[in-house]
């Protein structure tokens, strides 16, 4: 073989695997939602797209952490730091303390329905991600200053067959469709009507729609809960900060169900029409307060949940417990919650004393005994 032709082909070969590679990469994507009234991210811009430079999963971490209002790890470098000036404003005192981050699984290229479907999403800053195998951990501080709330929690752990078909029909009517048929007798049937002038269709008794509907399902019960949650912080001593994080799969299980079109295009555009809608919601329940981050993984990794875990969710866990008005306190925790109480009126009380008695005292005294104003007085 003649030794240019060798070159070439294998020059050919070369680019062909890397264009495959950059395709790849191309395919994850993040999202950075913002509120119109109080921006957190850079402004967005056609050529604001990061494809030279994608982010990381740890400086995504690392976002997140501040966004929280909590300092970002020192271990993290400089290129990364100087990455996240370009995604985050850098106003380090107004911090939004509430973050929403969802994963989806199994979107190929969200922004053929996001540019055409959706606003809200549409004017989000988006850039690429690098994702590995392994998972990245966000940072938070070991005190008791935030709160986790679990977007992906199934409606089965605390509903029955009736309370789930209650809450289809709720989704439904809240989505502007409707939800006839029950999930026990597997007639249930989802009829939702979209923006594009099509209507989505969804038999509760095939599997992967069910896992859809019922994952929406749940997707807009954890978020009323959340907002719940942070209605009861407002009104008590307690203002964590509050992270809302799940993994939606419904998209996926369309898609490996039905394929890359057709049911699958409408359930996304489904999704993007929920995912507005709650983030109005949100915005709205929060006075705009809140960001919003949205990671689309095409080739979901063989771990099962988020790619990204909050390190301390023990310690979170408990602000769930103490938060939530359906779930039992125990004494020992009944116990901490008065002594905190007694504590903090004594203290009170008596700093509220001796300022009174201080006052006294400075009013009735001498004015010749004010040292601080005759202090070259000679006194007898």
């Amino acid at each position: 073989m003649d030794y240019h032709l060798f070159i070439k082909l294998h020059l050919s070969i070369f680019i062909s695997a890397l264009c495959v590679l950059l395709k790849a990469e191309a395919s994850d994507s993040i999202f950075f939602l913002d509120s119109p009234g109080r921006p957190y991210f850079r402004p967005y811009h056609s050529e604001n797209v990061i494809e030279s430079n994608p982010i990381s999963l740890s400086e995504v971490s690392a976002a997140v952490s501040v966004l929280l209002g909590f300092a970002p790890p020192p271990s993290l470098p400089v290129e990364s730091s100087s990455k996240l000036d370009e995604v985050l404003l850098p106003n380090p005192f107004d911090r939004p303390r509430a973050v929403l981050m969802l994963e989806v699984k199994g979107v190929k290229d969200p922004s053929l329905f996001i540019d055409n479907s959706n606003s809200q999403v549409s004017s989000a800053l988006r850039t690429k991600i690098l994702l590995s195998s392994s998972k990245a951990e966000i940072q938070l501080p070991d005190e008791d200053e935030v709160s986790v709330v679990l977007l992906d929690e199934p409606l089965s752990l605390e509903c029955d067959a009736a309370c789930t078909d209650t809450e289809l029909r709720e989704f439904a009517n809240w989505i502007g469709g409707s939800y006839v048929g029950t999930l026990e007798s597997s007639d249930g049937e989802l009829t939702i009507p979209l923006a594009s002038g099509t209507s989505l269709y969804l038999h509760i008794s095939k599997e992967a729609d069910r896992e859809f509907a019922l994952g929406l399902a749940s997707l807009v019960h954890n978020v009323k809960r959340a907002v719940e949650m942070h209605e009861d912080f407002a009104g008590s001593m307690q203002n964590p900060a509050e992270l809302l994080m799940g993994c939606f799969t419904g998209i996926q299980a369309l898609q490996d169900q039905y394929g890359p079109v057709g049911i699958s295009e409408q359930g996304m555009e489904l999704f993007l029409t929920t995912l507005s809608k709650l983030f109005d919601s949100l915005q709205v329940a929060y006075r705009g307060k809140i960001a919003g981050l949205v990671i689309f993984n095409e080739k979901p990794s063989p771990n099962s949940g988020l790619v990204l875990n909050a390190k301390s969710s023990t310690r979170s866990s408990r602000w769930l417990e103490e938060g939530s008005p359906e779930s039992p306190i125990d004494l020992a925790t009944l116990e901490m919650l008065l002594v905190r109480k007694v504590l903090a009126w004594i203290t009170g009380i008596i700093l509220l004393i001796s300022t009174l008695i201080g006052i006294y005292f400075l009013v009735n005294m001498p004015l010749t005994r004010d040292t601080l104003l005759y202090s070259n007085v000679k006194l007898d």
